[in-house]
């Protein structure tokens, strides 16, 4: 039997695109498509719990069916999850088309090009995750570049004397000469400023400075 299946990421996008450029491919190469064998996901592709490809998968191809797909990335987004999902369905004896990369179409093929098959999806698919890494730092040095331009700041922001709370301030005027008296351990004093060792001591140095002008 012939399946084909469909996947938008959201209720909002329209499966129409996919399901006409199937049925095109099938009616061209005359494959009997019934169409309650078209089985749609409105549903992301981060992983493959999705009720229409569980339901396909698990209940309805059997072996020697043929599956029908326009892209591969229509089948997930993940890409060791989809080596694994290409890998299964060969196992259980299920072919598979894909529209826009017919290099991997596995019907009608031999033990032996079904393996070489495999092995181009499998390096296709760490091109195309890289290619995706890449996108992803490019996005962020463009959205980085373009945040500095507006004034956006990154990093850790700088804590000194100057930025620190007005609470902070307080405790520092109320401790700091019972802390310079040793009447207070450093620990204590760094523990009522929620301040790290060597912040803590830069804003001393600050503070005491102040004193001193």
């Amino acid at each position: 039997m012939i399946f084909a299946y469909v996947r938008v990421s959201t209720k909002e996008q329209n499966e129409e695109r996919q399901v006409k450029a199937i049925r095109d491919y099938c009616r061209l190469n005359n494959l009997d498509l019934d169409n309650r064998n078209i089985l749609i996901d409105k549903q992301t592709g981060k992983d493959f719990n999705r009720p229409s490809y569980q339901t396909l998968k698990n209940q309805l191809l059997r072996e020697g069916d043929i599956l029908v797909i326009q892209e591969l990335d229509r089948l997930g987004r993940n890409m060791e999850m989809i080596k694994e999902e290409w890998q299964d369905l060969l196992n259980k004896g299920i072919e598979i088309i894909i529209l826009d990369t017919p290099i991997l179409n596995t019907n009608d093929k031999s033990s032996l090009e079904k393996t070489l098959i495999s092995n181009i999806v499998f390096e296709l698919l760490a091109y195309m995750a890289e290619k995706e890494r890449l996108k992803i730092r490019d996005r962020q040095k463009q959205g980085i570049k373009s945040a500095k331009s507006r004034g956006v700041k990154f990093g850790r922001p700088r804590i000194d004397l100057d930025t620190i709370s007005n609470k902070q301030r307080e405790l520092i005027k109320e401790y700091y000469p019972i802390w310079r008296d040793k009447k207070i351990t450093a620990v204590k004093f760094m523990d009522l400023l929620d301040l790290k060792t060597n912040t803590f001591y830069k804003i001393m140095k600050q503070y005491q400075e102040t004193l001193d002008n």
